[in-house]
């Protein structure tokens, strides 16, 4: 039977299992301990934040930064068209409406010329957005610097979605900590994982210990089981937290790992008519969380679907990029500020296994099923 390879498969080690069993001897089992706190420290020593709070997701900790900022009903928030649903859902969670914004080439990111020429067009008009949430993609940071001035032109807070880019740069900082709150996930194919979880950091130590207090249920300091207001079930396990500080050790080697995937790829693949990876922005560091590509079918000889199925014959997975959330039919009546670069990225886009637990020889016969699709034309 032929081994399968899969998209990007959780890869642990020994030192989230001696926590874990720290967490069963001490009998520190709910979603609170010392894991939890130690979680948050460290987690705020890697990436330069002052405060953080741990999540049960990274769409946990998206919906709760959106209401510490104050989205309401009737609320319209900007989001980034390219992304996973879970970037914009939470944006509806709180009866607000999103409106998409498309990708620009050289990041494949949030548009900032397009993101600023919007708010000016919006604030003449006084229809702003009450928030901005940008999604630094596939383990790339988007320009955030142009995007943060033109949401502070308009004092509108910018959340960042950076739960696909823990452990990329941007002008030697990582992003998720220039906005008023960022977010990341631990979901089980990210960079590295705690099996689901989240987390919020923010410079404001007000907003992270409001995130505290609404993630578990909202209680208030009574001794008896006491709410004022309406909170959630989303504060993360001593356990889950953990798995995380172990993975957090082993972060920049996982990193290096993805892409190095990403390099092999491109040398092997990278000289084929029409094949063209997602390029690496002159500002900062890619975590090649996925190895993203586009092709071109005219001169490849087949299109990303045929390369998709052919690759699923073989026990390969790969994906399409993302699918434009202003295509998905849950979103159908949602503004879309541009689109046909977004549009255009999901029709030629594929994601290719990129686990840092690949071996060469997994590698490798990605490569010989892409090459010998090629050949075949």
């Amino acid at each position: 039977m032929i081994k399968p390879i899969l998209l990007s498969t959780p890869h642990m080690g020994d030192r989230e299992l001696a926590f874990v069993k720290e967490a069963f001897d001490t009998n520190w089992i709910a979603p609170v301990g010392p894991h939890v706190d130690a979680f948050e420290q460290e987690f705020c020593q890697v990436v330069g934040a002052s405060h953080a709070a741990a999540v049960t997701s990274g769409t946990a900790a998206l919906h709760l930064a959106l209401r510490l900022i104050g989205v309401e009903s009737g609320d319209e928030v900007f989001c980034s068209t390219l992304t996973f649903i879970a970037s914009a859902s939470p944006i509806t969670y709180l009866g607000a409406k999103p409106v998409f914004v498309d990708s620009d080439r050289t990041t494949w990111n949030i548009n900032p010329d397009l993101l600023r020429e919007s708010l000016d067009k919006r604030a003449k008009v006084g229809k702003l957005p009450k928030a901005v949430v940008i999604v630094h993609l596939y383990g790339q940071s988007a320009d955030i610097d142009p995007i943060l001035a033109a949401c502070n032109a308009y004092e509108i807070p910018l959340i960042e979605d950076a739960a696909e880019s823990l452990g990329a740069t941007y002008k030697n900082r990582s992003p998720g900590t220039f906005g008023k709150i960022g977010i990341y996930s631990f979901n089980g194919n990210k960079i590295i994982t705690t099996s689901g979880g989240g987390m919020l950091v923010s410079e404001d130590e007000t907003l992270i210990q409001k995130a505290r207090f609404l993630a578990t249920q909202a209680r208030d300091r009574a001794p008896h089981y006491q709410h004022s207001e309406i909170g959630y079930n989303y504060r993360l396990s001593n356990v889950l937290a953990g798995i995380g500080r172990g993975q957090l050790q082993v972060l920049e080697d996982r990193v290096q790992a993805r892409r190095r995937n990403f390099e092999v790829y491109q040398q092997a693949l990278g000289n084929l008519p029409g094949i063209e990876f997602m390029p690496e922005a002159n500002f900062g560091r890619a975590t090649r969380w996925l190895t993203c590509l586009t092709i071109d079918p005219d001169a490849f000889g087949a299109d990303r679907e045929q390369v998709r199925l052919a690759l699923s014959q073989q026990q390969i997975e790969a994906r399409p990029v993302w699918k434009p959330l202003h295509l998905q039919p849950v979103f159908a009546e949602c503004e879309c500020i541009g689109g046909a670069i977004a549009e255009d990225l999901f029709k030629h886009g594929i994601c290719l296994p990129s686990g840092s637990n690949l071996t060469r020889e997994d590698l490798e016969r990605v490569i010989g099923a892409v090459t010998a699709i090629y050949r075949k034309k």
